[in-house]
């Protein structure tokens, strides 16, 4: 669009061809985890934010660098259910996408004047050292929570495994997301046309001009779709909360060089609504290693694991927990040609025959860290 509107090439032609890896990166003023972290920091953080788990991962890192010890212990995170810099928007009845997430109030600008009085002015009373080093908002139950750390000390891992019998495609396949182990079961297969990729239906997201509309939207018209592979876990006898880094693995093989996995989060009411919790994707030549790209060889298998789902979300009684894997988020994501070029040149797209497996030592999962 630059280009067509006159602008000569330059930065964003720069950074557009650069790979993850590339050490240009390095100049810019971006920030690199060698660096040492010297500044106490107060956090102000969204669930529907696109940069959320980074930001979260930078938090724990500049508690734990100690290049600066004072700095390290004073390190302050408010995580809210809103979109990018929303926090004004936090009210009795906060609704986030279509979802009413119940009364979210904080006192946005009284913690920042106490944290400013309390590093510009040295007035330790304001912003007192027993505050929370974690604030956070857990959806669903709809409550402001505090802990020590992030995740929370009492989260621990549970583990669900992507099950079917062959046919988890879209909402009336046979997934199911349960905790036992597979067997031998069949593998689950559908067809990515990056001409026809899966639309991007809410999430967490920001700055794009509107072309995206981030926040808790129903899922169901996505995963009509027979490109989607959707599991269900049985209805919950008892609330669930899932507070932390959901980890995804997946086996898989593709018919492509290249191809991505994209990993989406749900939670299903019991009237069917499937409000999206988060998501995430992975470009399957860099599974091992950013700076380590390799094509695929068709039919070969796989493990990816894509970057975490960070969030916190309380799976009421009578619902369940849902996850959709398919290879297209668009146009929250720039769709893969499959083709294993550079993504930024390539024109001519290439149909993916995409599979996952779930069987034996092939078996695909996801990891919730559970508070119990």
């Amino acid at each position: 669009m630059l280009t067509g509107l006159g602008e000569p090439p330059a930065t964003f032609e720069r950074f557009i061809a650069r790979t993850p890896a590339d050490p240009a990166w390095r100049s810019g003023g971006l920030y690199h985890d060698d660096m040492g972290w010297g500044v106490p920091a107060l956090w102000f953080n969204s669930w529907y934010d696109v940069s959320i788990g980074p930001n979260l991962e930078l938090f724990n890192h500049a508690r734990s660098v100690r290049s600066d010890a004072e700095a390290s212990a004073n390190q302050y995170v408010v995580i809210a259910p809103n979109t990018h810099c929303g926090y004004a928007r936090l009210s009795q009845r906060t609704v986030v996408g279509e979802r009413d997430l119940g009364d979210a109030r904080f006192d946005v600008d009284g913690n920042i004047f106490a944290w400013f009085a309390r590093w510009l002015k040295d007035d330790r009373a304001a912003f007192p050292e027993t505050t929370p080093h974690v604030r956070y908002y857990l959806m669903g139950a709809n409550q402001w929570k505090s802990a020590a750390q992030w995740p929370p000390r009492a989260a621990s891992p549970m583990r669900l495994y992507l099950r079917s019998g062959g046919a988890a495609n879209s909402l009336w396949g046979d997934g199911r997301l349960q905790a036992t182990a597979p067997g031998t079961e069949p593998a689950d297969r559908y067809r990515y046309d990056p001409m026809n990729p899966v639309p991007t239906v809410g999430g967490g997201d920001c700055c794009n001009g509107g072309i995206v509309i981030p926040g808790a939207f129903d899922q169901r018209g996505v995963a009509a779709r027979n490109d989607v592979l959707v599991y269900t876990s049985d209805p919950l006898d008892a609330p669930i909360e899932v507070s932390g880094f959901v980890n995804a693995v997946l086996k898989v093989s593709s018919s492509a060089r290249d191809t991505d996995f994209a990993v989406k989060l749900v939670d299903v009411a019991p009237d069917g609504t499937a409000w999206i919790i988060g998501d995430t994707i992975f470009r399957a030549r860099y599974r091992n290693g950013f700076d380590k790209p390799a094509p695929m060889k068709p039919g070969e298998v796989y493990t990816i694991t894509p970057s975490p789902i960070a969030t916190s979300i309380s799976f009421g009684k009578g619902h369940r927990i849902r996850v959709e894997v398919t290879s297209s988020n668009f146009p929250k994501f720039a769709r893969n040609l499959n083709t294993g070029g550079a993504i930024e040149k390539e024109k001519d797209p290439v149909i993916a025959d995409n599979t996952v497996h779930h069987s034996g030592a092939a078996a695909s999962y996801i990891e919730l860290p559970v508070v119990r």
